[in-house]
């Protein structure tokens, strides 16, 4: 599943593309997502100007004066900028053409994704309301995490891929901050103390930073906006690295399932 390193390197991507632009016409062959598109989102999108291209959490904002075009990637969904006579694929489920000759094409094989049509304030809209702070952002820190960790019992993975507790910390990258903090993934959260807590922040910080930079990971089905995939594969220390050495110390690679989650670490060097 695109995650937010994912989503974020595919907002960079388009958002040149759409800034400023005006949508001609909306192109959908293929309502059944998620949750259905709208019937209206032809009618709603055509003739508005595109002003603004934001990321909450792993949800794509396409802002208008109008309202917002609230696009999710799902499990396997793409979002390209393409010229419009490119040959079409099998999943090209939605078409958003620009009056700069260009299009904006939606590609979701599992369909689990979504386009949806927002009206009035975005945050305030039911799959945005209740999420936690940006990890890359300010209000986002070991004392943040800390505070939320008091007397929970839950494991420290499935904390912080919590959406409630912090955005966009999806499984790979939850593997990977908590080798870089040292912290063993079934930890409690109430009983990580603030300085690990501290280093925790940092690691999710340090990694998603770093996968942004280099495009993302790619481990089956995802491309960028330029249809490329994400390099950031490279660089994990133990995701989906089962009995392989530890790039620190050698030992074996451990995998559980956690919160039905693959889960990966190192035993000597996460406690």
């Amino acid at each position: 599943m695109p995650e937010l390193p994912e989503v974020e390197t595919t907002r960079r991507g388009i958002a040149p593309a759409l800034m400023g632009r005006t949508v001609s016409r909306v192109v959908v062959r293929e309502r059944r997502l998620r949750w259905p598109v709208p019937a209206s989102l032809g009618s709603k999108l055509t003739g508005q100007v595109i002003d603004s291209v934001e990321r909450r959490a792993k949800y794509l904002l396409l802002g208008t004066r109008s309202g917002t075009l609230l696009a999710h990637l799902g499990m396997t969904g793409s979002l390209r900028i393409l010229d419009p006579d490119t040959p079409l694929l099998t999943h090209d489920h939605v078409d958003i053409l620009l009056d700069s000759g260009r299009c904006l094409r939606f590609n979701d094989p599992r369909r689990f994704g979504c386009l949806l049509w927002i009206t009035g304030d975005p945050s305030r809209h039911r799959l945005l309301s209740g999420l936690g702070p940006e990890p890359l952002q300010e209000g986002f820190d070991g004392a943040h995490l800390w505070l939320r960790a008091r007397g929970r019992r839950l494991a420290i993975k499935c904390f912080i891929m919590d959406a409630s507790v912090v955005v966009g910390v999806g499984n790979i990258y939850a593997s990977e901050a908590l080798f870089r903090a040292g912290i063993a993934p079934t930890t409690p959260a109430g009983r990580v103390s603030r300085t690990r807590m501290a280093a925790l922040a940092g690691a999710i910080r340090e990694v998603l930073g770093e996968a942004i930079a280099v495009g993302g990971t790619t481990l089956r089905d995802y491309v960028n906006a330029d249809g490329l995939p994400g390099y950031f594969r490279q660089k994990l220390f133990v995701y989906e690295r089962q009995d392989q050495p530890c790039r620190r110390c050698q030992t074996p690679i451990r995998h559980r399932v956690l919160g039905q989650r693959s889960t990966y670490s190192c035993p000597a060097c996460q406690r």
